[in-house]
């Protein structure tokens, strides 16, 4: 950590209540990429409002046995990038101030810089097995990709893209993290609905005066709500008829009026034995409430705005960028699951059957393609107009039409291989009690001895039986949305006419 000085012009005054805003200034002591200690410090001095089992949570939250596993978790992939033998890999020169920053804030613009993000990703993702579906860079990758086209916003009304701008500075420079929420609570699915409720229940601009806007309502499914520095909240689509759910901004989590409402835990305990994968990675989603919140007008990107809402998220790089990070972690997670698959092969010494031998190839099949098509995007990526370079979208849409059919399949191989072994699983704690030899003869694999061997099936339960592993499932099946629109999205964008044109000149129709 080093402390520097730096001049500055004064900020532009803001002129009035609607729009006219000043763009957020660093000062003070200059961060640069965070370890894992300052990540739990910095978390545990924010003291949000969190509520979990209908209690208000008190005290340090890193200790608090629902968030101790993803915290420690959290710590070590902060510490991983500070890890000396990886720093070519996780870090890079500030283009602000010099300070080592984390990779996944970088704005590429070469295809070798698309790779470096990618190697990036991989380590991180390697160090949960790509389990975890909120590490940093995603978000930070989200925020990159706003802040790289906040060119759109110029000009558009009730629109700050200077704000963007510094705000993704700010963060890159102190290397914050964020949970976002996107979607609105689920009151009424139908193709319209108009909220009438005396009281708002989506988040919503409800007044507006000289220090910011005023939100109140709710937003759902905020992964590690709380957990986190920052909450990034936008809004994605058109909102014909509400057109004040139609905003984006960034506020800390301990803002006044904010609070995060938690589900049920789905951590079986924090034995690594009994419960390998909660115990580490159960990252918590949780409703956000906002209790007439103000957010300062330094922190609105755009408000009160349906057209910028419906394009900007579209026209923006977020799907390429968002999707080249999730697709690097989906086939971490693939090769994981390959891994399970194969030692329970051996195990039980099944490998000999066609069937099986099938199954395995099932998932082999499904993670060369994936890998073929992260190649693919990257290979042919180009510059965008503001001098980024994308991946290419059509590879990646099609990744997020594949993944979410493929990994509840394979969880479904796990679990056929598996058999009656997944479900007669004793404790850690069982191998230590008088029955310990009973365990050891009868529980031994053809290749493992016992405790390796429940260790092994244990691990396949977690992530596919547990109300852990069925949250996964759950997870992947929706990452992106509504995997019914996905397809649709891939179909509308998808460049279509060049196959037509070749049909019809082979039929020698008229027109193309």
């Amino acid at each position: 950590m080093k402390i520097f000085l730096k001049i500055i012009e004064p900020n532009p005054i803001r002129l009035n209540k609607i729009g006219y805003s000043f763009s957020l200034n660093i000062w003070g002591v200059s961060m640069g990429a965070i370890n894992g200690n300052e990540f739990v410090n910095r978390i545990n001095k924010l003291n949000p409002e969190i509520w979990f089992d209908g209690e208000k949570i008190e005290g340090l939250i890193s200790e608090h046995h629902a968030f101790k596993g993803i915290i420690q978790s959290k710590a070590a992939l902060y510490d991983l990038q500070c890890d000396e033998k990886l720093k070519k890999e996780m870090i890079f020169p500030s283009p602000k101030t010099g300070d080592l920053i984390g990779l996944s804030y970088l704005q590429p613009k070469t295809k070798k810089d698309l790779k470096r993000r990618r190697k990036m990703m991989e380590n991180w993702a390697k160090l949960s097995c790509g389990i975890m579906g909120r590490t940093p860079d995603y978000l930070n990758s989200v925020l990159m990709s706003f802040a790289s086209c906040a060119g759109f916003l110029e000009g558009k009304e009730k629109c700050f893209p200077q704000n963007l701008q510094a705000f993704f500075e700010y963060a890159r420079e102190k290397d914050l993290s964020f949970t976002h929420t996107f979607i609105t609570p689920q009151v009424n699915r139908s193709q319209i609905y108009i909220e009438h409720s005396k009281e708002p229940i989506a988040a919503k601009v409800i007044d507006e005066n000289e220090d910011g806007i005023i939100v109140k309502g709710a937003r759902l499914l905020a992964t590690q709500g709380g957990l986190t520095d920052e909450v990034l909240v936008f809004s994605v689509g058109r909102f014909l008829f509400n057109e004040d759910e139609a905003f984006a901004f960034s506020i800390p989590s301990n803002t006044k009026g904010l609070r995060f409402i938690c589900r049920d835990t789905f951590l079986g305990g924090e034995s690594t034995f009994d419960h390998p994968l909660s115990s580490r990675y159960e990252e918590m989603d949780s409703i956000v409430v906002f209790d007439n919140v103000l957010v300062p007008w330094d922190r609105v990107f755009y408000y009160n705005n349906a057209e910028v809402a419906e394009e900007f998220v579209s026209k923006s790089s977020f799907h390429h960028y968002a999707k080249h990070q999730v697709l690097t972690r989906q086939i971490v997670k693939t090769e994981f699951l390959l891994g399970i698959a194969e030692l329970i092969v051996d195990t039980i010494n099944i490998s000999e059957y066609q069937h099986v031998q099938e199954k395995l190839s099932e998932i082999i099949v499904g993670l060369e393609t994936m890998k073929a098509l992260l190649e693919k995007a990257e290979n042919d990526a180009s510059l965008d107009e503001w001098g980024f370079m994308r991946p290419n979208i059509i590879p990646l849409k099609v990744a997020s039409n594949v993944f979410p059919k493929i990994y509840p399949r394979f969880t479904e191989i796990i679990e056929l291989l598996s058999a009656s072994g997944i479900i007669t699983l004793p404790t850690e704690k069982a191998f230590y009690s008088e029955i310990q030899e009973d365990l050891n003869q009868y529980l031994q694999g053809a290749n493992k001895p016992a405790m390796e061997r429940v260790k092994i099936f244990r691990l396949a339960w977690d992530l596919t039986m547990s109300s852990f592993g069925t949250r996964q499932t759950q997870y992947e099946r929706y990452f992106f949305g509504d995997p019914v629109r996905v397809a649709s999205d891939l179909y509308k964008s998808y460049p279509k006419d060049s196959c037509i044109n070749t049909v019809c000149r082979f039929l020698n129709l008229t027109s193309e």
